[in-house]
């Protein structure tokens, strides 16, 4: 009697990226934010612009889960609980639910980008698909914008009870240029994404396509007028076209000594408030902006916060203030000042902590391998000297990715161990998910740009 073996079909298992979909819905919706919240009121469809904040919650709980179960990361959790106590200062100093729930909200897309802790970007191939369309797109939308009124420019619309404006259009100070903000919701966040996307899509890509695209970028972003992204596009240019003219084996640690010494822009606000403070800013003139930076927007914060919250000097006054809940949903808001700077902007809402956090991230880029973070280090570096990029969420989905490494298993296997180990290896470049060593890395790990 023969024996019959049944086989079942194997079953391939399903890999599910929920940081990759997040990243990817949050990009779509904000570096198109103008289209998508016109078509969506005017279909009554407005549920869907806060899809991405929900899978943004599972990228909550896969970041306890990875970070702090998994990879053990007492930063992980410090960070987690020190987000906790900010809210609850928030609502504290806010003193209304929408401000506290608007700032929980605000502080969704840190933990997507966290989840990026062990992964290499590049091993994201679909992802990065839609990060360059979004480049293409974005310069195409903001051209189009100069031709033509788009419908969803001067769209106003109601989101926890205030009244937002979608998409403005404004004149440049000292000119008749208009700061077109193509799909997106605004100029600013319109050269942002072009800027970001271009970053992240370049480094797979030839010099002769770098150059080409680079100066159409440079093109696109001068109609929106932002000048901070115009300048750190050039620059990142620059910096591109000289680390490939380097050895192959100097290239990489040439990328990760620019990322380390672009922390150094940290510190250049403080140095222009001690050259500059005081100085008259003359309306319709080319200083005016960085000025009006100087005197009013990075330090009145500190005034109003040493009349509001003293203690808050030290702690910070919680998530959302002198961000956008304070100025929507909160009887604060005549206190709100446009924060222009992103490490003020924040350390206003996490005080002393936050400085110890970027402590570890300067240290944690020593460590890094991924030349997608260290690209993204150097842009958001330099871009958010004179933004805040709280809003859209995207901007600060991308910082929070760019500092991921901090939480990786290798720097929390490190830390336990670092008594313990009397000579170290240098550690391989490495991405997540691809095996066989550094040949098969040729089209998932990319060369250094």
């Amino acid at each position: 009697m023969s024996a019959f073996v049944i086989q079942r079909p194997r079953i391939t298992p399903i890999s599910l990226n929920i940081e990759a979909i997040a990243l990817g819905t949050y990009l779509v919706r904000d570096a198109f934010g103008g289209v998508m919240r016109y078509y969506t009121s005017i279909l009554h469809l407005d549920a869907l612009w806060y899809v991405p904040d929900g899978i943004a919650m599972l990228c909550l709980v896969q970041f306890v889960v990875h970070c702090i179960l998994r990879n053990r990361s007492i930063l992980a959790l410090l960070v987690l609980a020190q987000v906790m106590l900010s809210l609850v200062l928030s609502y504290i100093m806010l003193g209304t639910g929408n401000a506290a729930i608007s700032s929980f909200k605000m502080m969704l897309p840190i933990f997507v980008g966290f989840c990026f802790c062990d992964s290499s970007l590049g091993s994201y191939k679909k992802l990065l698909a839609v990060i360059a369309a979004t480049f293409y797109l974005s310069v195409i939308g903001v051209v189009l914008t100069k031709f033509f009124l788009m419908p969803w420019v001067g769209f106003k619309y109601e989101s926890f009870g205030a009244v937002r404006e979608a998409g403005r259009l404004w004149w440049a100070y000292g000119g008749d240029d208009q700061r077109l903000m193509g799909f997106a919701a605004d100029n600013t966040m319109a050269a942002f994404f072009i800027l970001a996307s271009f970053a992240i899509t370049s480094i797979r890509k030839s010099t002769t396509w770098c150059i080409l695209f680079g100066g159409i970028a440079i093109y696109a972003i001068r109609l929106t007028t932002s000048k901070t992204t115009m300048i750190v596009l050039v620059l990142y240019l620059l910096l591109l076209l000289f680390v490939r003219m380097l050895p192959e084996k100097s290239r990489f640690p040439a990328i990760r000594g620019i990322a380390l010494w672009s922390f150094a822009a940290i510190l250049l606000p403080f140095f222009m408030i001690v050259l500059a403070s005081g100085t008259a800013a003359v309306p319709h003139s080319t200083m005016f902006s960085i000025l009006d930076r100087i005197n009013n927007s990075w330090q009145l914060p500190f005034v109003y916060m040493s009349q509001l919250m003293p203690i808050g000097l030290v702690t910070g006054c919680g998530a959302g203030c002198f961000n956008y809940p304070q100025k929507l949903f909160s009887p604060l808001a005549a206190y709100w000042v446009p924060v222009d700077n992103f490490y003020i902007g924040t350390y206003l809402m996490f005080g002393l902590p936050f400085v110890a956090f970027m402590v570890m991230v300067f240290r944690a880029t020593f460590a890094a391998t991924d030349v997608y973070k260290l690209t993204l280090i150097f842009v958001v570096n330099l871009f958010t000297i004179t933004v805040l990029n709280y809003g859209p969420a995207s901007g600060l989905l991308i910082i929070a990715l760019s500092f991921s490494e901090v939480f990786s298993k290798r720097l929390s296997a490190k830390d336990k161990t670092i008594d313990l180990v009397v000579a170290s290896r240098p550690r391989p470049l490495h991405a997540v998910r691809i095996e066989g060593g550094l040949r098969k890395l040729g089209g998932d790990m990319p060369r250094p740009a």
